[in-house]
């Protein structure tokens, strides 16, 4: 059965372990991976999430360790981008190494560092961990990493869009020179291209797929509604799918709780994940999920990264992402071992250049789905009623005493009426519910006349209890969400609560709590970003979030003295902020003025202007454009005051 295996020279100990835990061939990541690693080579693997890479490096690290001489020293650092994945790839070497003496222990943060320093005194020849908590520890000098023979990169493209860059470079930099480097990802982006320059030493590069392709067995389903109807359809989407079991990926962590906490009061079997809740919480919550005890995890992406979870059947995004290389990672949750997955976007017109631009990545289309009617989803929720009903388990024995007393008090209803009864004890909740719902309407129309709308009638607001504000960095800048997190915690004190974040090419949109706005402002203007001067303002309401002077459309210079296509010297603004000085005595009195002046005809003008290009036909006796002689008795004329002798 392990045929394969053996084929790859694996010790016998480590094909016990694979037979163990039901391992029959290797994935096509594995049957590549493993003779590199195990020859010493250094080695980029890129393939989906869900394609068995723990074991495609963790087969490789074990056999190394095996055949090394005994030591108590660290051998293996494996750096994770979560706490969840972190726990996920110990259990999983652990299990690979149940008949060794290796030992895989997980560091990450959250975790009593007491107990995580007696861990560490039993001597585990690998530590899994994520960035951050690594890092302390190497400060504290509770883990020496003198030793290490191989370190691996598990997710290096969520770990660097989480921000760990500065984390992963001191670690690298603090390992022997003398190692292997295996490095993992999902996709490969410049950033991970430089790592591997720097880091690695004629590394071979295996790819599964085209690079940031999309797992072949997730089918892809877009449904376009208006922003209002958001909320209702995602109830309508669950609804049609009874026997549903996945994730719900919200942008913001004040977004997933408010979905998860509506979901919960309308009956949903469903929980919410987060940052800010404590890892017992969250701990708490994976759980329930994984068990099954959860039907729906409303979660955030960096909450969710790293989650290994079998079996999901759906991904919906509730609005795509910023980054369209986080698509990939969130549909790389469902459709994993070779089980088929549905990944669902539910989003705006304003997004199709979005859903365009992820379809290029991942090398498919979107499927436009119908949005379910009343009546389709009443349907599927009978049918799921019936197959429950045809599923249960009788308990002849348990039963037995109860049942004359239940023949006599249904022994009035026929058959008939008690299928009947039965069905409508779940059904009724369904039907009471959509017989006058009114049908969600897919919404339809071009990118360009929705963002043009948007301009010119309801420009974005900020949530309330936040403050919309303007930062003159966004993605022609490299300038993304962590950036901006990195930003602010690098300038401020306390913690700063972020809403919406609106990411543009030359600028960018981000949501702070009213009380801390001025504190923001007044930290941002302060800093620099790459040799850039940082410049944050409050954002305008109703169609006044581009500067004056600057159409909306135009957009590209905003947030710079830039306008028009011409740059202004520095006379020019030295006039300007003169003039900006002046404008209660000058702009404001000469409006007033103007409201209050007599109109032409109460100045005694009868008739109407001559054109401005037929100036000359004054100078050629041409009387039409000439008043009559005004009346100099009429009242409201000046007359000339007399001379004084």
């Amino acid at each position: 059965m392990l045929e394969q295996f053996q084929n790859l020279n694996i010790s016998e100990v480590i094909i016990r372990a694979l037979n163990e835990m039901g391992f029959e061939e290797p994935t096509p990541i594995q049957a590549e991976s493993i003779p590199v690693a195990m020859s010493g080579s250094d080695m980029i693997g890129q393939a989906q999430t869900g394609t068995g890479k723990t074991a495609a490096y963790g087969i490789p690290v074990l056999e190394k360790i095996l055949k090394a001489e005994p030591s108590k020293d660290i051998q293996t650092v494996v750096l994770s981008p979560t706490r969840e994945l972190a726990m996920q790839v110990a259990e999983e070497l652990n299990h690979l190494a149940q008949f060794t003496n290796i030992q895989a222990l997980p560091i990450y943060g959250g975790q009593d560092m007491e107990r995580q320093l007696r861990r560490l005194r039993k001597c585990p020849q690998i530590i899994v961990a994520t960035p951050g908590r690594l890092i302390d520890h190497m400060k504290r000098g509770t883990i020496d990493l003198s030793h290490i023979t191989t370190i691996v990169l598990d997710e290096a493209d969520e770990m660097l869009n989480m921000g760990f860059t500065d984390s992963i470079n001191a670690i690298l930099a603090d390992v022997p020179k003398e190692r292997n480097t295996l490095l993992f990802s999902a996709t490969m982006s410049p950033e991970i291209a430089r790592i591997s320059k720097n880091y690695l030493q004629n590394a071979k590069e295996i790819t599964i797929g085209r690079k940031n392709e999309s797992t072949s067995n997730v089918k892809h389903v877009a449904y376009t509604v208006q922003a209002k109807d958001k909320y209702a359809a995602l109830k309508r989407i669950v609804d049609y799918y009874p026997q549903i079991y996945g994730i719900i990926f919200c942008r913001t962590r004040k977004e997933t709780q408010e979905i998860a906490d509506k979901l919960m009061q309308e009956g949903y079997n469903a929980d919410s994940l987060h940052g800010e809740l404590s890892q017992a919480q969250r701990d708490a919550v994976m759980q329930k999920f994984r068990i099954r005890n959860l039907q729906l995890l409303v979660a955030t992406d960096v909450a969710a990264r790293g989650l290994d979870v079998d079996d999901l059947t759906h991904v919906i995004n509730y609005g795509l992402p910023d980054d369209t290389e986080s698509y990939t990672h969130r549909s790389g949750r469902t459709g994993r071992a070779g089980k088929t997955g549905t990944s669902i976007a539910i989003i705006n017109l304003r997004e199709k250049g979005k859903m365009r631009e992820i379809e290029r990545i991942i090398g498919k289309k979107f499927i436009q789905g119908e949005m379910p009617t009343g009546k389709q989803i009443c349907e599927k929720q009978l049918l799921k009623v019936i197959d429950e009903l045809e599923k249960v388990k009788v308990n002849e024995d348990e039963i037995r005493d109860f049942m004359p007393d239940i023949y006599r008090k249904l022994d009035w209803l026929s058959k008939e009426d008690l299928i009947k009864r039965m069905v409508s004890l779940e059904f009724n909740r369904f039907l009471d519910y959509y017989r006058d719902r009114e049908e969600i309407e897919i919404a339809t129309g071009s990118e360009r006349s929705a963002k043009s709308g948007e301009r010119g009638s309801n420009a974005r607001k900020a949530t309330p209890g936040f403050k919309r504000l303007f930062i003159n960095l966004g993605k022609m800048d490299n300038f993304f969400p962590n950036e901006l997190i990195s930003l602010l915690n690098n300038n401020t004190r306390g913690r700063v609560e972020l809403g919406r974040i609106d990411l543009m090419q030359k600028f960018s949109f981000f949501e702070v709590e009213d009380k801390e706005a001025g504190n923001v402002i007044k930290a941002l203007n302060r800093a620099n970003w790459n040799g850039r001067k940082v410049s944050v303002e409050i954002a305008g309401e109703e169609g006044k979030d581009a500067p004056k002077g600057k159409r909306r459309n135009e957009g590209g210079n905003y947030g710079k003295k830039e306008f028009d296509g011409k740059k202004r010297s520095y006379k020019d603004e030295r006039r300007s902020e003169v003039a900006g000085k002046r404008s209660d005595k000058t702009e404001y009195a000469a409006t007033d003025k103007k409201k209050n002046k007599p109109s032409r005809e109460e100045r005694g003008y009868t008739k109407a202007r001559g054109k401005k290009d037929d100036w000359k036909q004054f100078f050629q006796g041409n009387n039409e454009f000439k008043d009559s002689e005004p009346d100099f008795s009429e009242e409201g004329w000046a007359k000339r005051t007399p001379k004084k002798k």
